[in-house]
């Protein structure tokens, strides 16, 4: 990107949210302008450290604001609806953390009104730009895993002593990050993958004290869904509370000259299948091999590379990033493509359609559960 023009960020919810601050202050196409916490304290704390003047404890009085042109919202799960449908409707480009909402009614309100503004959504969706992500993805690209026949991903996380709208969150109401690689390997730029219909099923229970604020009780949920205009198929699994079970957000590939499995346990390298061949025989232990995943900074601006390393973290305490194994590296990434969409230089990865989709999966796959795995149609707005 040439161009010197700068977009007029503000970042809103500053725990996860604070981390991207310091992004945005060095790419060279923003600036941030204003942040928001409904804690006081706690947002003139995050302003004084990163000098930043503007400072709103309602987010009501941050959209009335002529002098801001994007929001990043990093607010609980509860608000992400209708903090995005407000800000669209105030005229500001919108970037929201995961998931893009919890009902099919608010999902359908903010592609509307994204159609109708004009203006950019993009939901903050960290596994498709992580280094994992990006690496079989690049192998898929050039051809090494060749027909791609098979999909999976998983997102298993223990969310105990997570704030009060956590317990006994349907884990599928929270599946992006294990639906979302399915769908975009197979995207092509103006064409991206949707997934059609899912099925799922919950297994085990869930604390007694945990199931009524949902009336959800399953500890696990697996689904399966199509991928339109394709022939692949792809399996999610998810579990939030009462399952034994590090961390692991994962991505595994299956194709027909190679397969590509994310690793198992962090701090691992991930695993490349290859087909054995007479072309090119192999033993049965020479199939798989570990391989390590380079870093992807190169195709960011200089100023941000430094982001996509542990070192340059500012929260690396913060769970979402422990427990994320510092989410690969795709803060910068996610911070430049919206940026870069904003100022139409390219199209928000994921747009609001796709975020739909991406988001509706898990909103489907819970309706599916809870129906003993009767099949759903995922509706396209």
């Amino acid at each position: 990107m040439s161009s010197d023009k700068k977009v007029r960020v503000a970042v809103v919810g500053l725990g996860f949210g604070a981390e991207f601050i310091p992004i945005y202050q060095k790419h060279p196409n923003a600036e941030i302008v204003a942040v928001c916490r409904r804690n006081k304290a706690e947002l003139d704390k995050t302003a004084d450290k990163y000098g930043i003047p503007k400072r709103f404890t309602s987010y009501e009085d941050l959209l009335k604001d002529p002098d801001i042109d994007a929001v990043h919202i990093n607010s609980p799960i509860p608000d992400h609806g209708p903090q995005s449908i407000a800000a669209l409707k105030a005229g500001k480009h919108v970037a929201c953390t995961v998931p893009m909402a919890t009902t099919k009614e608010q999902i359908r309100e903010i592609v509307e009104l994204q159609r109708r503004t004009g203006k950019v959504y993009m939901m903050m969706e960290t596994v498709v730009y992580a280094r994992e992500y990006l690496f079989a993805r690049e192998l898929y690209d050039k051809g090494e895993l060749g027909r791609v026949q098979f999909l999976r991903g998983s997102h298993q996380q223990d969310m105990d002593g997570w704030p009060d709208y956590w317990p006994g969150l349907p884990p599928m109401w929270y599946a992006t990050h294990c639906v979302s690689p399915c769908l975009a390997l197979l995207s092509k730029p103006g064409a991206p993958a949707l997934a059609g219909k899912v099925s799922c099923y919950g297994s085990g229970r869930i604390r007694e004290e945990l199931v009524p604020k949902y009336n959800s009780p399953f500890a696990v949920e697996t689904a399966t869904f199509t991928i339109k205009g394709t022939d692949v198929c792809a399996e999610v699994t998810r579990s939030l509370f009462d399952v034994a079970r590090q961390y692991r957000e994962s991505f595994d590939v299956t194709g027909s000259k190679k397969s590509f499995e994310w690793q198992q346990v962090e701090g691992e390298d991930p695993v490349v299948h290859t087909k054995n061949t007479p072309e090119k025989p192999l033993t049965e232990l020479e199939i798989p091999s570990r391989v390590k995943v380079p870093d992807f900074a190169h195709l960011l601006p200089e100023p941000i590379r430094t982001f996509t390393m542990p070192q340059a973290i500012q929260d690396a305490d913060h769970l979402s990033f422990l427990q994320g194994g510092g989410h690969g590296g795709s803060h910068p990434h996610l911070t430049h493509n919206f940026l870069m969409a904003v100022l139409g230089d390219r199209p928000a990865f994921p747009d609001a359609p796709t975020s739909a989709n991406w988001t509706l999966v898990g909103i489907c796959a819970h309706e599916s559960a809870l129906a003993g795995g009767q099949q759903v149609e995922i509706p396209a707005y």
